[in-house]
């Protein structure tokens, strides 16, 4: 499975994007769909927080049928959870609030369920819940640097 965006792996991510800039979500892309896969789960995190990876996004049972994700906009028929800050939607990395080099892991899981879980789930109750359900994943690192 591949997930694609504006943005190459490694590479960084553009100012709309961000806190800097309109702080929407990118364009994405799903191929190589595994078979038998009845939902997707996607999930944003700044893996360089401290202590712990802060969640910037998190979408679930996101349909089959779905293979792109417009800029701005919630994939059709997913379910937005709540996030860092017990937030719903998308929240763009903010180099205002760090110094450095951000890593941002945007991983798409398909899944063999639809999830039975309130929007007001959190990624960690997801993740438990998808765990023996997944049949593949797919990554995309991108990356934010503050001027700092």
């Amino acid at each position: 499975m591949k997930l694609k965006s504006v943005f190459e792996q490694s590479q960084e991510i553009p100012i709309p994007y961000t806190c800097l800039g309109a702080n929407i979500s990118p364009p994405l892309q799903f191929e190589d769909i595994p078979p038998n896969t009845k939902s997707f789960v996607l999930l944003i995190e700044d893996i360089d927080a401290k202590p712990i990876p802060w969640r910037h996004w998190h979408v679930f049972n996101i349909p089959v049928t779905t293979t792109t994700v417009q800029a701005g906009e919630v994939p059709e028929g997913g379910v937005e959870g709540l996030c860092n800050n017990h937030t719903f939607g998308y929240e763009g990395p903010c180099p205002k609030y760090f110094q450095g080099i951000h890593r941002y892991r945007f991983r798409l899981y398909a899944i063999s369920m639809l999830l039975a879980l309130p929007p007001a789930s959190e990624p960690d109750d997801i993740l438990k819940h998808i765990e023996s359900h997944i049949l593949d994943t797919a990554e995309l690192i991108g990356t934010c640097t503050s001027n700092d």
